[in-house]
């Protein structure tokens, strides 16, 4: 018997049916219903199809995740009281749930870039930021299931905009991409790869764009290391697997650590690295949760 996980985005409802050890058998996806009544159509037919093989079922969505309640939703406001459990409420299986920022965590601590790690956390570059904490090797949730928020952190309390305050405007690589683009006159905006080429062929605009989104990111990351004392960072989104974009926070990151001595006498430089997983890291880290919730071992 295997587990069913299944990751609920803004865009796809992807899902797979995974082992205890984490190989994934089959996976695949659907586009994400926009209202809820469709959303739970759709549900309840991914789990019946794969009732009768599976001993346990987990899911990630977008929002504050109380165990099997979704408050919130994010980018899919109608799920703000779903609670899945009770939906669910005739399988006799264990039911749990995670935001997808900590699930990424949990998937690159369980498999991934940060395996073997006490204190790390995986910063998602995406759409929005988002995160997953994890201390004394355990996933810090917070009174409310919200800690590791890391889109709410103000990093301009000047501006009056959310997205130029806010980490989870200023460090949206698609807005990066977009500005980019803009500046050097490509047609479509959401064109990542278009976007790094002009910096790979010289494009001192595009470069001058990157440069500030890593020290953002770099700024984002030593902020939260002077709260929770962590060892190594994993970089995770579709942006991590541009080598320029994990050294470019790397630089940034050194280039303000050794600006103000008291933060060298007092600080230790963590390790900055690109994440294992992409797509599937959702999948994987909303499995691990519920391995981990079976054995007793989460905080929740």
């Amino acid at each position: 018997m295997n587990y069913l996980s299944i990751d609920v985005g803004g865009t796809n409802l992807k899902y797979a049916l995974i082992s205890a050890a984490g190989q994934i058998i089959e996976k695949d996806k659907i586009k994400t219903p926009q209202d809820r009544e469709n959303f739970l159509q759709a549900l309840d037919q991914i789990v019946e199809q794969y009732h009768d093989q599976i001993k346990g079922l987990a899911f990630c969505a977008p929002g504050q995740i109380e165990k099997t309640t979704i408050h919130f939703g994010g980018a899919l406001p109608f799920l703000d009281g779903l609670d899945l459990k009770r939906h669910f409420h005739e399988l006799t299986i264990p039911i749990i749930g995670l935001n997808d920022g900590k699930a990424a965590a949990l998937a690159e601590n369980w498999l991934g870039s940060l395996k073997g790690e006490q204190n790390c956390a995986a910063i998602v570059l995406g759409t929005g930021v988002g995160s997953g904490i994890i201390v004394n090797g355990h996933l810090v949730a917070g009174s409310h299931y919200q800690a590791g928020e890391l889109s709410f952190v103000n990093l301009n309390y000047h501006a009056s905009d959310f997205n130029d305050a806010f980490v989870g405007g200023i460090g949206s690589a698609v807005e990066m991409i977009k500005r980019i683009n803009q500046v050097v006159g490509n047609d479509d905006e959401t064109d990542g790869l278009k976007a790094f080429q002009a910096i790979e062929d010289g494009n001192a605009a595009a470069q001058a764009i990157l440069n500030d989104y890593c020290y953002g990111i770099a700024t984002l990351i030593m902020d939260v290391q002077f709260v929770v004392d962590l060892d190594k960072y994993a970089i995770g989104g579709g942006i991590s697997a541009q080598s320029k974009v994990i050294q470019g926070i790397r630089q940034a990151y050194q280039a303000i650590f050794a600006k103000y001595p008291i933060i060298q006498q007092t600080f230790q430089q963590p390790e900055i690295v690109a994440a294992k997983f992409n797509n599937d890291a959702n999948l994987y880290g909303a499995l691990y949760n519920l391995l981990l919730t079976v054995n007793g071992e989460t905080l929740d």
